[in-house]
């Protein structure tokens, strides 16, 4: 039997630039080919190599991907270095680049640096918005203005986790890129923050787009691939995410510091390591849960449903990320490509999945 139609909803996939450059741009076009619409790169200058650069890399290999940043920031990146860097892509991808800005913790915190303030943030945002449109911005006796402006923009999408940074997204973004995984309650709490935000600003509640991260894996047997999921758990329990994990019933106690991982318990070199020392702190029954509440870990049918079921809460993007910092999304390009995207078609065609 046919389902109804659903609104488009554009699927991305979260790479780290951690091969060699020509390796990223082959895959990006790998991942073109598989039917995705957006690529993003995390900008972490001590984890994998520049995000700009793999964003440039890319747009050689493809033709109609968006490529953004996921996200970059303006504490390591002076708002002035920004905006001559999407100005220099936006002339090889034309229409194709799309800025993500957050507070930073990943490049900052390993230099000894903080993450930016809301204030800084918009401060920033505002910088490089102007530059980019060819005005002049003042650092403080100094006045600059950016040579060959690129007056179209660049998208800004301000990623975000808590209510104030998420009504600022509301208020100054072009988009929202939330970190809430596709839960239903934090998630629909997250977007009404948004809205909040957009509505404060005289905007219309839904003139922001709105993006969600969720860690992805098509699998017929999610309790025992849950596992793997450990230590991004444990990472958002220790970040003050209880409340959140609460909503699904996962109620976990993480110390503060955890020893033992490199570089931290995100982007763990050995894998499988973090996997058992998180296990001290985290039962599979906690994965599994967090996995199948907070991911799109399942079928390819379940996780279809997932996605519409988001879509009709007004997310207009999904950005999918696979488990690891150290290796390219392979399995999960292809699996998605394979067996999702079709589905996602037929859906919006009001055609059957079966």
């Amino acid at each position: 039997m046919a389902r109804s139609t659903h609104p488009r909803i554009t699927i991305g996939v979260r790479v780290p630039p951690c091969r060699p450059l020509p390796e990223i741009a082959a895959f990006a076009g790998t991942v073109e080919d598989a039917g995705f619409d957006a690529l993003y790169v995390p900008d972490s200058q001590t984890l994998w190599r520049d995000s700009y650069l793999s964003l440039h890399a890319a747009a050689g290999t493809t033709e109609r991907l968006t490529l953004a940043t996921a996200v970059s920031n303006v504490v390591t990146r002076h708002p002035s270095v920004i905006a001559g860097l999407v100005r220099t892509l936006d002339e090889v991808a034309p229409g194709r680049i799309a800025l993500g800005l957050g507070v930073g913790h990943s490049s900052v915190e390993p230099i000894g640096l903080r993450p930016s303030t809301r204030a800084q943030l918009r401060a920033g945002v505002d910088a490089i918005r102007r530059l980019l449109a060819g005005e002049d911005v003042a650092y403080g006796e100094a006045v600059a203005r950016l040579r060959d402006p690129r007056p179209s923009g660049v998208p800004v999408h301000l990623a975000a986790t808590g209510p104030r940074n998420l009504r600022l997204a509301g208020e100054i973004g072009d988009g929202a890129i939330l970190l809430s995984g596709v839960a239903d309650a934090p998630l629909r709490s997250a977007i009404s923050r948004v809205r909040e935000g957009a509505v404060a600003a005289g905007r219309a509640a839904t003139d922001p787009q709105i993006t969600v991260s969720a860690h992805a894996l098509v699998t017929d047997d999610l309790e025992r691939d849950a596992r793997i999921i450990k230590p991004i758990l444990a990472s958002i329990a220790q970040r003050g995410g209880a409340s959140a994990l609460a909503t699904a019933g996962i109620e976990v106690s993480v110390p503060t510091t955890i020893t033992g991982v490199v570089p931290d318990l995100v982007h763990a070199e050995d894998w499988q390591h973090a996997v058992d020392i998180c296990s001290q702190w985290i039962s599979d029954a906690d994965a599994a849960a967090f996995a199948q509440a907070f991911c799109l870990f399942g079928t390819a049918e379940q996780i279809v449903d997932r996605i519409a079921a988001v879509a009709d809460l007004g997310v207009t993007s999904i950005f999918l990320q696979h488990v690891g910092s150290w290796d390219l999304p392979t399995e999960l390009v292809a699996s998605v490509g394979r067996d999702v995207i079709p589905r996602l078609g037929q859906l919006r065609t009001g055609k059957a999945t079966t």
